[in-house]
C-alpha cells in the first residue's frame, strides 16, 4: 500500500486518540473508587449485623433489669405488710416469725439491689458499645458517600474526555485516505494500529528492531506503508527513525 508521509503521520494522531479513548472508556466503566465502595457496602452490612446483636443484648439486659425491679417491688410490698402485722400482733410466736421473715426479705432485697447495680453497669457498657458501633457505621457511610461522589465525578469527567476524543478522532480520521484508515482500524482492533519508528525502536511495542529489518525499512520508498516485524503495527518513519 502507498500513502503520503503526511497521511501516515496522521495515523500517530489517531493512535494517540485511541489510547485516550481506551483509557477514558475504562475509567468511565471502572472508576477507581468502585472497588472500595463495594468493600464498604460489605463492611457496613457486617457492622449492621453487629449493631443488631448489640442492641439485642442491651434489650435483654433491660428486660432483666425490669424483672429485678419488679421483684424488688414485690419484696418491698411484702416487707411493708409484715411490718404492719408485726406492729399489730400481740403474739410472741407470730412476732418472732414475722421478724425472721422481715430479716429474710431485707437480705433478699439487698441481693436484688446488688444484682440491679450489676445489670445497670452492664447496660451502661452495652450503650457504650452501641454508640461506638453506630460511630463506625457513620464513618463507613461517610466514606462511602464521599467515594461515591468522587466516583460519579470521575465517570462524568471520563465520559467528557471520551466524547471529546471521539469527536477529535472523527475529525482526524476524515483526513486519512479510506484504504489507509481501513488498514489502521483493522490493526488497531487487535492492538496498536500505528507507532512511530524512533531511533530504530518501534514505539508501538517498544522493541528495538533487528539490523536486517532496519535495512529493509531503509530500502522502502517514502510513501510505502510498512509494518513493524515485531507487533505488526504501521511504522511511521521520520527523520528520527535512525534509518539513514
Amino acid at each position: 500500500m502507498k500513502a503520503s508521509p503526511t497521511d501516515q503521520r496522521r495515523l500517530l494522531d489517531l493512535a494517540a486518540l485511541d489510547v485516550t479513548l481506551r483509557a477514558a472508556d475504562h475509567a468511565r466503566k471502572n472508576p477507581a473508587q468502585a472497588q472500595r465502595v463495594q468493600e464498604l457496602l460489605a463492611q457496613r452490612q457486617a457492622q449492621s449485623v453487629e449493631l443488631t446483636r448489640l442492641l439485642g443484648a442491651r434489650d435483654d439486659l433491660a428486660a432483666e433489669l425490669s424483672r429485678i425491679e419488679s421483684d424488688v417491688a414485690v419484696v418491698d410490698a411484702r416487707a411493708a405488710r409484715d411490718a404492719e402485722l408485726l406492729a399489730a400482733t400481740s403474739s410472741a410466736k407470730d412476732a418472732q416469725g414475722l421478724g425472721h421473715e422481715i430479716a429474710s426479705l431485707a437480705k433478699r432485697k439487698n441481693d436484688l439491689e446488688e444484682a440491679e447495680l450489676e445489670v445497670m453497669e452492664r447496660i451502661e457498657a452495652a450503650e457504650s458499645e452501641i454508640a461506638a458501633q453506630e460511630a463506625l457505621i457513620a464513618a463507613t457511610n461517610d466514606e462511602g458517600a464521599r467515594l461515591s461522589a468522587e466516583g460519579k465525578a470521575a465517570v462524568e469527567s471520563a465520559a467528557a474526555t471520551y466524547d471529546g476524543a471521539s469527536r477529535d478522532r472523527d475529525a482526524v480520521a476524515a483526513t486519512v485516505p479510506a484504504d489507509l484508515l481501513s488498514m489502521y482500524d483493522r490493526l488497531a482492533a487487535r492492538g496498536i494500529g500505528a507507532g512511530l519508528l524512533r531511533q530504530r525502536t518501534c514505539e508501538g511495542c517498544r522493541m528495538v528492531l533487528a539490523g536486517s529489518d532496519l535495512h529493509r525499512l531503509a530500502q522502502a520508498a517514502e510513501d510505502d506503508v510498512v509494518t513493524c516485524p515485531e507487533c505488526g503495527c504501521i511504522l511511521v518513519r521520520t527523520e528520527e527513525s535512525g534509518l539513514s
